[in-house]
């Protein structure tokens, strides 16, 4: 099992869509397996809004010898988002290089699989099996296939939608205003003191709409946490959610990674959403979570409703938008059926 992050960094400029480039491009990647003679037995795993690219953390029971992503049969490949404090491109690797403050360049969900199949190419990659991912990672399962068709085979998007919409950029810009209105965020130059309190704020808006009301309820309902009047578990759960993330992420990150989800919305040049779902036309598996409020099911009904070549799952949970770190014998029972059918490791 790989730990310590592969670095590629690339003198060749990566063009942005809403202009300028980013130049150096630097690239954090974990890979399992091995690639086959014919560079065609690649899975490309997409990861969430704050986990890394070291996949196996936080999908260990589904990437592995005799797993869903059996690393003896197909090579997979985890690459850490722009934006990211984990070794990409992001608004760390713009202070490290003396600029003042929050400058990061505007990057969209079209700019990350551009940069990736950047990286696939060097690696000399001709084709991916698939490309799955949850949530931010469904995102980009979404737009692969419409920029470059003849690379991927087959897509599976968990948790997602086809773009972001008012519900999903409100909740996104409150947490930025928790962050940017942080005295200690000092328009982004904060330096090694970050705005504690704002990001952990973020969190915790963040966490309420991850999991569901009846998880809470199940979980919390009005209990006091350690026989204190005042003080309930839920509170206690969303500060500990909080400072976890404090101790291990990046605000101006944050602000970056939630402004690049906002971007998503597949139709953009396209004619709108519902033109750009017909158009991907390769074999894709969407999946659902029953109780998830972030992304209701509603949302990847509309993209099989108009998926050419779409095969359905719901995942019965009653822990919200968090079950794809969850519900592993869930997300196996869903795809196997469609890895049986549409993968070939040959």
């Amino acid at each position: 099992m790989a730990t310590e992050a592969n670095i590629w960094i690339s003198d060749d400029p990566l063009s942005l869509e809403y202009g300028g480039e980013l130049r150096p491009l630097q690239l954090a990647y974990h890979t399992w397996g091995t690639l086959n003679n014919r560079c065609s037995n690649v899975i490309l795993v997409e990861h969430g809004l704050t986990a890394d690219s070291n996949a196996r953390d936080w999908w260990g029971p589904l990437i592995g010898d005799g797993k869903l992503l059996d690393t003896s049969q197909y090579f997979v490949i985890c690459i850490n988002c722009l934006g990211s404090p984990y070794g990409s491109t992001s608004p760390l690797t713009y202070r490290g290089n003396g600029s003042t403050g929050y400058n990061f360049p505007k990057v969209t969900i079209r700019d990350i699989v551009h940069s990736q199949k950047k990286l696939l190419d060097h690696l000399g990659v001709q084709q991916l099996q698939t490309i799955l991912g949850p949530s931010l990672g469904g995102m980009l399962a979404l737009e692969w296939p419409l920029l470059y068709p003849n690379f991927v085979q087959t897509t599976v998007s968990l948790g997602s939608t086809a773009r972001h919409t008012g519900w999903h950029i409100g909740l996104s810009a409150a947490q930025r205003e928790a962050i940017i209105a942080d005295p200690a965020w000092k328009d982004g130059r904060y330096g090694r003191q970050q705005p504690e309190q704002g990001l952990g704020l973020a969190r915790k808006i963040a966490m309420l709409s991850y999991r569901s009301a009846v998880s809470f309820k199940d979980r919390f309902g009005r209990h006091l946490q350690a026989e204190q009047d005042d003080y309930y578990a839920v509170e206690s759960y969303l500060d500990y959610q909080g400072k976890k993330l404090v101790d291990r992420f990046d605000a101006n990150c944050y602000l970056a990674l939630t402004e690049i989800m906002d971007t998503h919305d597949i139709g953009r040049g396209r004619g709108g959403h519902i033109n750009a779902i017909q158009h991907i036309t390769l074999p894709a598996l969407i999946i659902s979570i029953n109780s998830d409020v972030l992304y209701p099911v509603h949302e990847q009904q509309e993209l099989v409703e108009h998926l050419p070549h779409a095969d359905y799952f719901v995942i019965d949970s009653r822990q919200g938008h968090d079950a794809f770190l969850i519900d592993f014998d869930q997300i196996v029972a869903g795809i196997t059926p469609f890895k049986e059918q549409h993968w070939h490791a040959d």
